[in-house]
């Protein structure tokens, strides 16, 4: 098995309050890999409304790194620090990121983030549409079916409200 220092991983840092296109520019700039969920959202301002991206995760920037970087990414201005769990950086599963990305590449469904926690549903996978193939859970809020994508290692889930007739269940393991 290859040891953790010598493979890059993904983890999360924590960025200034609305500085995370800044800090992945910054990440960028110093040849870091680094993964920014952006959102096109329609904003009303008194005299227009103009479509604009923003962070989907407010506070947060993904980075692709070996464990020798830490410090190269804590230097990169308005990085406050790495997300920790168990003292320890958060290390998000490339699977987790690669769902992530895919979620967001498709424009059919608005994707919702939340930190809440939520009952674990039906174990489902997208048949058709762009996310076809993205396997999550499916719940019942606010009166909606909706896909749900958790991130269990920095405890976030994803939302995206998507047709029944898009959905298969996934069938369960009979041990």
């Amino acid at each position: 098995m290859i040891q953790p220092e010598f493979s890059k991983l993904w983890y999360v840092v924590y960025t200034r309050s609305r500085s995370e296109k800044k800090v992945h520019a910054g990440l960028t700039a110093n040849h870091i890999e680094s993964f920014l969920p952006l959102q096109k959202q329609l904003r009303q301002w008194n005299d227009r409304k103009r479509w604009v991206e923003v962070p989907l995760i407010t506070g947060y920037c993904f980075v692709h790194i070996f464990k020798k970087d830490y410090l190269k990414v804590l230097q990169t201005q308005n990085v406050l620090s790495f997300v920790m769990f168990e003292q320890k950086p958060a290390v998000v599963p490339d699977r987790e990121i690669e769902s992530l990305k895919q979620m967001l590449r498709q424009t059919d469904f608005e994707v919702t983030v939340s930190f809440g926690s939520y009952q674990r549903g039906e174990k489902v996978e997208i048949i058709e549409s762009p996310l076809m193939g993205l396997q999550g859970e499916l719940i019942r809020a606010n009166g909606k079916q909706r896909f749900l994508l958790r991130l269990n290692s920095i405890n976030t889930v994803f939302f995206a409200d998507v047709p029944a007739e898009f959905l298969t269940a996934i069938p369960t393991a009979v041990f």
